[in-house]
């Protein structure tokens, strides 16, 4: 291996989402548990030559998500908290225009689900009433949210992989397809501990 050459490699840095923690598809690469997997990632991050960043936000909704106390410090150890920098961020005015046209579209399909529905209750009298509004939701929802970026922390991951020519490491379709958009770099989640590994071999021993 030459020392030289991959101590001088630009540190990659990877922007986190709590998908990786949270989705057993994906965490499962670092353990059986949410917990257990934390705990294991953070142990190879902090060895590996790459920086790790997980937007405020994101990391608050982590502790709503999961029981941290016994591996956070670890954990931000290993990776660095911080939010975008919102207001001197600039983002190309196209990408906003097609959010925009994105979203419209998006509500018209709500709103003809919800007529569909409407419609659905006259003509089916002895339907029942709970049924159909969870099914209702359903579909509203599928219409409405999903491959969008559709919360401040999703955003918060965006923008920060944006700001930093950073890697976004998520599972979801919505951050993915955005970030595909506006050339941010990606990787599959499920490849995440291989990477990892990779990096703590290429590091050079002190």
């Amino acid at each position: 291996m030459n020392i030289g050459l991959t101590s001088s490699r630009p540190l990659e840095r990877f922007i986190l989402d709590t998908s990786l923690f949270t989705n057993p598809n994906v965490f499962k690469q670092f353990g059986e548990d949410s917990q257990t997997a934390i705990a294991t990632f953070a142990a190879l991050a902090y060895r590996a030559r790459a920086e790790f960043y997980m937007p405020t936000a994101v990391y608050e909704e982590l502790h709503k998500m999961r029981e941290l106390r016994a591996v956070e410090a670890d954990f931000e150890r290993a990776v660095k908290l911080r939010s975008p920098r919102r207001l001197n961020l600039a983002i190309p005015s196209a990408l906003l225009y097609e959010f925009i046209e994105e979203v419209r579209l998006r509500i018209d399909r709500g709103l003809r689900i919800a007529e569909e529905w409407t419609r659905r209750a006259g003509m089916e009298a002895e339907s029942e009433p709970g049924i159909n509004i969870a099914k209702l939701r359903e579909q509203y929802r599928e219409a409405m949210r999903r491959g969008l970026i559709d919360s401040k922390e999703d955003a918060d991951l965006f923008l920060l992989a944006y700001e930093l020519d950073g890697t976004l490491v998520t599972a979801d379709e919505g951050l993915k397809k955005w970030a595909n958009k506006a050339g941010v770099k990606l990787i599959n989640a499920l490849n995440l501990r291989k990477i990892l590994e990779g990096l703590v071999e290429d590091y050079p021993a002190a």
